[in-house]
């Protein structure tokens, strides 16, 4: 079955897109800002992860991939793999070691290599969340929003993620935040591929739902099930509670 053409965005979606895509984008680098500033705690960005956890699976099952379906077919299912399998090929083969939320020190004690290859990984993450909100607006406003909130719960303590690597890695802040602002430019690639590129959204669609299921079920839930704090495994809940409630209110 061909992958069905999507008819093009109204082009105030497509500047709404651009503009959470910024908005993602400078979450990144707060998230930066914190490690360099200390200015939250550790577990504060776990209960970000938690609730994204929880929302990014609810979005990715209930809504992104039943609207891949609609434009792809059954052949959306092979792309969602695919999706699936890029990020989970880039993290464990660039960035191996680091882990969403985790606070380090200033003191080196990784391999010089290892800032690089964890900035490498999230690029390719963070570029493919930038595909997702674009792609999200050319189906609907309500899916590109969907999408954007599932993305932006987690876009600090991925910022804070790679500030923490780098400066493990020996680096210094200045170059702590730059790898921060790189994720967030890497996000904002994406929106602008997909900007150029919409009439492919029947592949990029399910490509985005298979990346989402990764990082919320393959990142963010490791990352929960670490932690013995109760709180943790009741903010997942409470983001597919979130999501559920924003169906019901907002999409008919």
């Amino acid at each position: 079955m061909p992958i069905a053409q999507s008819i093009p965005a109204p082009t105030s979606h497509m500047l709404l897109a651009l503009l959470l895509g910024l908005t993602a984008a400078a979450a990144n680098i707060l998230g930066g800002l914190f490690i360099l500033h200390r200015e939250w705690s550790r577990q504060y960005l776990k209960y970000f992860l938690a609730l994204g956890a929880g929302f990014m699976l609810a979005a990715a099952i209930l809504e992104i991939l039943p609207e891949s379906v609609v434009l792809a077919g059954q052949r959306a299912y092979f792309f969602v793999l695919v999706g699936y399998f890029i990020v989970h090929f880039f993290e464990h083969n660039l960035a191996p070691h680091f882990h969403f939320g985790e606070e380090t020190h200033v003191e080196a004690f990784l391999p010089d290599h290892a800032g690089i290859s964890a900035l490498l990984g999230l690029s390719i993450h963070t570029f493919f969340d930038g595909v997702a909100i674009a792609s999200g607006f050319l189906v609907s406003g309500w899916l590109g929003g969907v999408i954007f909130l599932a993305i932006v719960l987690h876009k600090i303590p991925e910022g804070f993620t790679v500030a923490s690597v780098i400066l493990a890695s020996g680096q210094s802040r200045h170059t702590a935040l730059l790898a921060s602002i790189w994720l967030g430019v890497a996000t904002v690639a994406g929106v602008f591929l997909m900007g150029l590129l919409h009439s492919e959204v029947g592949y990029a669609l399910p490509i985005s739902a298979g990346v989402t299921l990764y990082v919320a079920a393959t990142d963010l839930v490791p990352e929960v099930n670490r932690e013995p704090d109760t709180r943790m495994a009741l903010l997942v809940f409470l983001g597919v509670a979130l999501m559920l409630l924003l169906g019901k209110l907002f999409h008919a």
